[in-house]
């Protein structure tokens, strides 16, 4: 019964937890490690008879939590070029990419200026979160959510726009 809910859970969400370890500073290798471990707790959980209302923010908390326990025990490394540009999508022309490639250099330099919370809830608004779920990982408020949401959007769009 169990193994079936997570199995599902895991086809649906792997990927995306996966990534979003990746751009918390988890290394490859240790994201991939983290992404089982997640799924691994949610069948313990669900065996031991927890309820779990909300299967994506409970999946997203988790990996949160975990990669904040490996972050204390190891500095976050930043990602490595190989594997930001396997990340991106490489289906389109070269000019295309050029001017991708701008912008994400024009993004980056705005986004070294945001704060980590902020940085944290445009990861997982982008993953598809919503602001209360996003306020129950990062144990913050809804309105601290919004009010980081919105000064990182704010502080993007002035970055692509001047």
């Amino acid at each position: 019964m169990y193994q079936e809910q997570v199995t599902h859970a895991y086809e649906e969400a792997r990927d995306d937890v996966y990534r979003y370890l990746l751009l918390l500073g988890l290394p490859a290798p240790q994201a991939e490690e983290t992404t089982q471990e997640v799924f691994i707790r949610m069948y313990l959980a669900l065996q031991h008879g927890d309820s779990i209302q909300n299967e994506r923010a409970w999946i997203f908390r988790v990996a949160h939590n975990l990669a904040i326990d490996h972050r204390r025990r190891k500095q976050p490394q930043p990602i490595e070029p190989e594997l930001e540009h396997r990340l991106r999508d490489t289906a389109r022309g070269i000019e295309m990419d050029l001017i991708e490639r701008e912008r994400i250099e024009e993004l980056a330099s705005a986004w070294s200026t945001l704060s980590p919370q902020q940085r944290e809830c445009m990861h997982l608004r982008a993953e598809g979160l919503r602001y209360r779920e996003i306020a129950e990982t990062m144990g913050i408020s809804i309105s601290s959510v919004r009010a980081f949401l919105s000064r990182a959007v704010t502080r993007l769009k002035r970055a692509v726009h001047e």
